[in-house]
């Protein structure tokens, strides 16, 4: 991790129940986070007292925690939770919370997360650069962007997608492609049409498709 993709110590919220097996623990690795000063601070609701915190943060179950931007459900050892904390604030971690999300068919979050957040879009694109991203993954990129089609939000993705059009691997470009073409957008179809010379087969057809699809529309 570089200098400027150092956190800080983020905020912790911890929803937990009376009747819970599991809350007990996650209080405890939080409890010593906060004690080695990897988290900055600690706020603890029992919802047995507090039902109403349950419907305020739209929790169906305990355990739920809010650690900086990420929102953990279920158990998590103390390891796990340092992880988290240590990647509160960085464009990697987002990208982690968001592939997490989208392996455990999230989709509409993931959506709701970076509709208005250029910097969560950022994060949610860095991960098709990754050879390692799942394919389930990938696909799920692929609705999220799908659903964003035309809107505000994608249209501003159009500088860092026709940047991953430069991509070394062929299957990056083509997505970058396809997704320029959602943007809907009249910067985007200079950055499609330059992949009409591109070295790869299957890019220079999807860029193709992509220019017919900008022409019927209009």
């Amino acid at each position: 991790m570089s200098a400027a993709d150092t956190p800080q110590p983020p905020d912790a919220l911890l929803l937990i129940s009376s009747g819970c097996p599991f809350c007990a623990t996650v209080l405890k690795g939080l409890a010593e986070l906060v004690k080695a000063g990897r988290v900055a601070r600690l706020e603890v609701v029992n919802l047995t007292v507090r039902p109403e915190a349950a419907e305020r943060y739209g929790v169906r179950g305990v355990p739920w925690l809010r650690l900086g931007p990420f929102e953990l459900e279920g158990l998590r050892s103390e390891a796990e939770l340092a992880r988290w904390a240590e990647r509160a604030g960085t464009q990697s971690g987002m990208a982690d919370y968001l592939s997490e999300l989208l392996a455990a068919g999230e989709l509409q979050k993931v959506v709701h997360l970076v509709s208005d957040d250029s910097g969560r879009f950022t994060a949610l694109l860095s991960l098709l650069t990754d050879p390692d991203t799942d394919l389930h993954v990938r696909l799920g990129i692929g609705a999220v962007v799908e659903t964003l089609a035309g809107s505000a939000g994608l249209e501003a993705m159009i500088a860092p997608l026709a940047e991953l059009t430069r991509h070394a691997d062929p299957r990056t470009r083509g997505d970058a492609c396809h997704y320029l073409a959602l943007t809907r957008g009249p910067a985007a179809r200079p950055h499609i049409a330059a992949l009409l010379q591109d070295s790869d087969a299957d890019v220079r057809e999807v860029a193709a498709e992509s220019l017919d699809a900008i022409a019927s529309r209009k």
